[in-house]
């Protein structure tokens, strides 16, 4: 049985004193469900020292474990911090930093090397999913960004289709559970039924409290990578709950 996954991605949000959301969000995150909040690396350190069953990550990392990189973290600075996860290959840093398949994939094996896991993000734009591009792009994503070496212990990838990202639109029911399931069926494929039914498929793009209880209902959803809706306690606890409901 795969751990059931809400993952909070707070993006360029957060101060220290929106740490106090996590002690809200404690008494949903004792359920069946893991719980993870990736707030920005300012706050890592701070939310990694907190007692509590809340994991932390970062939301990305260099690929060089040290170096002439100003401004960069390292995989091994964010485990240092605490971090146990880290996001990578977010569409906001394939758009806005250029990054590319092959770089997510270097990031990858570096988060591996220092004991990270990572969430692995993969998407297609509008301009794609009205072409029927949909399953080519991801299909794409997952063979370029993802290193051998993966199980359901280091790796969970979230399906965050890039114009549901922060607009409320949010894909039919049909449409995530055809996304969710041919991703699990290249995983089986590529590293073997075991391992490709192991690793945990997050779906990402809008989710709120209203509607996470028929996303969790898709085949082969087993969580969410949620953004503006994790950054309060009153938001992120139903999703939360939906979560831990679902099974």
């Amino acid at each position: 049985m795969r751990t059931k996954l809400a993952a909070g991605n707070w993006k360029m949000n957060g101060l220290s004193a929106g740490l106090d959301q996590l002690s809200e969000m404690e008494t949903a995150a004792s359920g069946a469900a893991e719980v993870l909040i990736c707030p920005p690396a300012t706050l890592v350190a701070s939310a990694a020292s907190r007692d509590g069953s809340i994991a932390i990550g970062g939301q990305d990392c260099h690929a060089a474990a040290s170096g002439a990189h100003t401004g960069d973290i390292s995989a091994e600075m964010l485990a240092d911090a605490g971090a146990t996860y880290v996001i990578l290959g977010h569409s906001e840093r394939r758009t806005d930093h250029d990054e590319h398949d092959d770089e997510v994939r270097a990031k990858c094996k570096a988060a591996w090397e220092a004991g990270l896991k990572v969430v692995l993000c993969v998407g297609e734009s509008e301009a794609q999913r009205d072409a029927q591009n949909t399953l080519d792009i991801i299909g794409g994503q997952l063979a370029g960004s993802i290193p051998d070496g993966a199980t359901g212990h280091n790796l969970v990838v979230a399906y965050e289709p890039i114009w549901a990202i922060g607009t409320g639109k949010v894909p039919t029911t049909d449409q995530i559970g055809e996304v969710h399931d041919f991703m699990r069926a290249r995983l089986e494929k590529r590293f073997g039924e075991g391992v490709g039914r192991s690793v945990r498929l997050l779906y990402g793009g809008s989710v709120k409290p209203g509607n996470a209880t028929e996303i969790f209902a898709v085949s082969n959803v087993d969580g969410a990578l949620v953004g503006g809706a994790s950054l309060k306690a009153s938001d992120f606890v139903p999703i939360i709950e939906a979560l831990n409901a679902a099974g």
